[in-house]
């Protein structure tokens, strides 16, 4: 599957109260639908992970390394809102968000559209623990909330 990152920018000029949004693409495969032709549902919390990871990365700080440092972010909670199918060799737009008000893990925001934009096919989150080397319940580290503070005030 292919996935494009189309960058991280700031909302801290809007209204809503996300920190931090990313964009990027994905190709929906053949063996991502159903005997329908339509994506399998489970597909979308894949993608939700892909926006996650790929919103790590382009920060600089790949979920590797986080793990690396002894920080794990165990989902605790998932939801997803299906609002329009998508098909075979479709192009996806996932947009992530960082939710800065949850202050003892963290939470993500996401919404797939069409390739355009124009069209909201999924919506949902993620809620993850954060735990150390031991999986005791931490903060986020320091050095984390760094880079996403830095980047929140990029704009």
């Amino acid at each position: 599957m292919g996935c494009q990152t189309l960058g991280v920018g700031s909302l801290r000029s809007q209204t809503e109260y996300w920190m931090l949004k990313h964009k990027t693409t994905c190709r929906v495969t053949y063996g991502d639908t159903d005997k329908m032709g339509y994506v399998y549902h489970a597909n979308y919390f894949r993608w939700f992970e892909i926006g996650r990871s790929e919103m790590f990365r382009h920060l600089g700080i790949p979920y590797s390394s986080i793990e690396s440092r002894g920080f794990f972010l165990p989902l605790s909670e998932v939801h997803c809102k299906f609002n329009a199918p998508s098909t075979y060799d479709d192009t996806l737009l996932i947009e992530t968000h960082l939710d800065p008000r949850i202050k003892a893990g963290m939470k993500f925001d996401y919404r797939i559209f069409t390739e355009d934009g124009k069209k909201l096919l999924a919506s949902g989150y993620t809620k993850h623990a954060c735990v150390d080397r031991d999986s005791r319940l931490v903060r986020p580290p320091k050095f984390l909330m760094d880079i996403i503070l830095k980047n929140a005030d990029a704009d």
